[in-house]
């Protein structure tokens, strides 16, 4: 079954150029020339990834990113002209789980798509072993992570990021390695993707009230650490 991608972008050639590679590539494209008209097929029909660029007429990139992400967990991939470290946190902050910079290579967007989709997928998928570390319970097979039984709110990255570090819970997880193994590339530049997922799971698991927390090894990654009361 074809993957459906939704695309909000105004630059016409932009959007056509998208589209055409994501058709050649087996998807079913569907573009957008602004967020509004996105979000509302999106509500009748949910995608299996979205692709936004933040400066659209209408209701800008950013806020419809908050908006999908209040009803759904969908990969979504933050687009923008402007190589600004505000859009990018921005970006991330309000739900997105990759961010390129235009003008980009069409074959970098397709290797995040693929890999946000093998991503999401694997959330899907069912495991076996269930995990606690903690008051926190990962099971496989509902796919939930709970703290104190109350499942966590996560986005597919968010779990994904999670899950590794619970199933490596006995040693320190390098950033590269949680590039590698959840995003699917590995670059020094992009390491602030990590940075940002973390900080998002950990204000999470804060807001819980979680005894887990995601500890800094400076200089190298992370490593989950039982808080003592």
């Amino acid at each position: 079954m074809q993957e459906l991608i939704y695309i909000a972008e105004d630059e016409q050639n932009i959007r056509d150029l998208i589209s055409s590679f994501l058709d050649d590539a087996g998807y079913k494209a569907v573009p957008f020339e602004n967020g509004d008209l996105l979000f509302a097929a999106f509500k009748e029909k949910e995608a299996d990834l979205v692709i936004l660029d933040i400066m659209m007429p209408g209701t800008d990139g950013l806020t419809i990113c908050k908006n999908i992400r209040e009803i759904s967990n969908v990969p979504i991939i933050i687009l923008t002209a402007k190589e600004s470290e505000m859009d990018y946190v921005m970006g991330i902050n309000t739900g997105g789980d990759d961010y390129l910079t235009k003008p980009f290579r069409p074959t970098i967007l397709m290797m995040r798509v693929k890999s946000l989709l093998r991503r999401s997928q694997m959330q899907s998928s069912k495991e076996f072993e269930e995990i606690v570390f903690g008051d926190i319970t990962y099971s496989p097979e509902n796919r939930t992570i709970e703290s104190k039984k109350v499942e966590l709110r996560l986005t597919a990255t968010e779990f994904q990021v999670l899950s590794y570090l619970l199933k490596n819970k006995d040693k320190s997880v390098s950033r590269e390695e949680l590039l590698e193994e959840i995003w699917g590339y590995d670059s020094e530049v992009e390491t602030r993707v990590t940075d940002e997922t973390i900080r998002r799971v950990r204000k999470k698991l804060d807001g819980a009230k979680s005894n887990v927390y995601i500890e800094t090894q400076w200089g190298f990654g992370y490593k989950l650490t039982i808080l003592e009361n």
